[in-house]
């Protein structure tokens, strides 16, 4: 098992590789849940709009 985590002399490398993918990945990930969340937000207020806008009657100008 030691052989394995020592990676025949490229653990540092090897390692930070790894760390910085799951850093990068996890990065992403949650800038992708935020911005999935946002979008919805905004749909689901420019829908209240829209709705309330339909309901309103329209006036008439002379």
């Amino acid at each position: 098992m030691a052989e394995f985590l020592h990676m025949g002399g490229y653990a540092p490398y090897v390692w930070s590789a790894y760390g910085a993918f799951a850093l990068i990945v996890g990065g992403l990930t949650l800038a992708s849940l935020r911005a999935s969340a946002r979008a919805k937000r905004e749909l689901k207020d420019l829908e209240a709009r829209q709705s309330r806008a339909r309901r309103k009657p329209a006036t008439e100008s002379p």
